[in-house]
């Protein structure tokens, strides 16, 4: 089984905001592969389907960003999948707003999704979808700008973004996490 957990905060008022670029992941990955999120189980709702032989489940913990792991751990617990089957999916601050970025590890990064995820894991190894949002503009406050929603210039490119990122991951359906990882990191984005 490979598990597809996106980050974001529940909520219609945060749908459309940078800090769900994880969950918008989530909904793509959802209509492509016909998986619809129909669970609702520890702190989260999830689908779970088959997608090229291989067993899916898609998940948005509903817990808000700074507890992510609280859902994620006891589900992956309950499925018995080994944390090298997971991948979390995220935005992050250092990349270019529409840049991906797959990793098999590292620090949190001041993300405190990946915080949370670190702390119930008890490793900063597991694979990422990193979707840039890039930094806010001078003055601004971080959790203001990723509270905030994407400017009309940055909608096309985080649209590219999300629908490149739900490509990787149905990469690794069939593929090494390594592998897609080489191959999304070395692209050229739009």
């Amino acid at each position: 089984m490979k598990v597809f957990i996106g980050l974001g905060n529940p909520g219609k008022q945060y749908a459309e905001t940078r800090h769900n670029a994880g969950f918008m992941v989530i909904d793509e990955l959802s209509r492509r592969l016909s998986i619809p999120l129909d669970r609702s189980k520890f702190n989260g709702i999830y689908g779970m389907g088959m997608a090229g032989g291989t067993k899916v489940l898609l998940v948005k913990p509903l817990t808000y960003m700074n507890l992510s792991g609280e859902c994620v751990r006891p589900l992956m617990d309950f499925y018995e999948v080994p944390d090298e089957d997971m991948a979390v999916i995220y935005d992050d601050l250092d990349l270019p707003a529409g840049k991906i970025r797959l990793r098999t590890k590292g620090s949190a990064g001041g993300h405190n999704g990946i915080k949370s995820m670190i702390q119930h894991f008890g490793t900063q190894e597991f694979n990422r979808v990193r979707i840039g949002i890039d930094r806010p503009p001078s003055g601004m406050k971080v959790p203001d700008y990723v509270l905030g929603t994407f400017s009309k210039e940055e909608q096309p490119l985080i649209k590219g973004a999300v629908i490149r990122s739900a490509e990787a991951c149905e990469e690794w359906l069939g593929k090494p996490f390594l592998q897609v990882m080489n191959d999304y990191n070395q692209v050229k984005e739009v």
